[in-house]
């Protein structure tokens, strides 16, 4: 996706070989335009699969999954990280690391919204270790549910997440693919 690449060229500083901070448009500032572009993406790569759930992780995936949602005219669930006092039943739950946190946390979706007769898109911010995806995968086989496709919006190619995704046989479409960064440059697949 070009209008992406751009974005993460123009505004994404790199603070070392494996951190993006992309906040001016993505986890912070939120780019209202961009992410429609983003979602029409998403929407446009999995229509033929009869997704019938957006399952994401809080709180950067929210706005990604919420435009893909609403393209694909389907609601969103969003895996919470922090417990939650109206959040305690029938729960689905996984632990996932963050690199960028430097901490696991244990994310949790409610029964009640993803089913054994859902077809669920996942889509993130970012993929890089793949330990949320991870996380979200576990959730939605929990749940009995159908994984349709993975969408991520930032895939650090140089990190194993992609490759461990993809080798449990589930479709992956990135819409940008870092191959390598330096505070100088970026290199995209």
């Amino acid at each position: 996706m070009q209008l992406l690449k751009e974005k993460i060229e123009q505004e994404g500083k790199v603070l070392s070989e494996k951190v993006l901070k992309v906040d001016t448009f993505l986890n912070h500032q939120i780019d209202p335009k961009l992410m429609v572009e983003i979602g029409k993406e998403f929407a446009r790569l999995f229509r033929e699969e009869n997704i019938t759930k957006v399952v994401t992780i809080e709180s950067s995936g929210i706005a990604p999954a919420v435009m893909t949602a609403l393209k694909l005219e389907v609601p969103v669930v969003f895996a919470r990280k922090h417990q939650s006092l109206t959040l305690t039943e029938n729960l689905y739950r996984s632990k996932v690391y963050s690199f960028t946190k430097q901490v696991s946390s244990e994310i949790a979706v409610s029964g009640d919204f993803v089913t054994a007769d859902d077809h669920v898109l996942l889509i993130d911010d970012f993929l890089a270790n793949g330990q949320a995806m991870l996380g979200l995968m576990d959730i939605v086989e929990q749940a009995g549910a159908t994984i349709g496709g993975v969408g991520i919006v930032i895939e650090k190619g140089f990190q194993e997440g992609g490759a461990v995704i993809r080798d449990k046989g589930v479709r992956v479409e990135s819409l940008a693919i870092i191959d390598n960064m330096s505070p100088d440059h970026i290199t995209f697949q």
